[in-house]
């Protein structure tokens, strides 16, 4: 029989609002990162089937160009999804203790809050993904093709529209 060799994938997905504002720093070789943490809400039926909340802390890593628009974009509460790979890392502590995380190193992120409004009233960062290369993806979504009652059906909404 021959061996089988399980393929290598390492993605992640999640979506979640930042804990506390982003942590900005230029390594000493002038490299841009930045890390936050987000949190992410699962909901689940309990053992008496009543629906519960959980939440996930997970730590998110940006180099380059998206750490510096992670930056000028990001704070606490602001809601991202981020796609990524998960790594680890260990480091020694000032007391000689080693420590290790695993976090999530950002491919893209989609910025989910409004920035603002421009001359137009349209300038915001919903559906702009920024990915690891700095550039900007327009994610290319069909809701704007629904109508009122095709988009509420789709979404969830499927109360009777008067």
């Amino acid at each position: 029989m021959a061996d089988l060799k399980m393929p290598e994938v390492n993605y992640v997905v999640i979506a979640g609002n930042l804990t506390k504002d982003p942590i900005f720093r230029t390594t000493t070789s002038g490299t841009p990162v930045v890390n936050f943490t987000v949190a992410s809400n699962r909901k689940f039926k309990d053992s008496t089937n009543q629906w519960q909340e959980d939440v996930c802390f997970v730590g998110i890593v940006a180099w380059n160009k998206l750490a510096e628009s992670c930056k000028d974009r990001l704070h606490k509460g602001s809601a991202v999804l981020v796609d990524g790979e998960l790594q680890s890392r260990t480091w020694r502590t000032d007391d000689g203790n080693s420590r290790s995380i695993v976090e999530i190193k950002a491919r893209r992120i989609q910025f989910l809050n409004k920035r603002g409004h421009g001359v137009n009233g349209t300038d915001e960062d919903n559906g702009v993904f920024i990915d690891d290369e700095g550039v900007d993806y327009v994610e290319d979504t069909f809701d704007k093709f629904l109508s009122h009652e095709e988009s509420n059906l789709l979404h969830g909404n499927d109360k009777k529209i008067l």
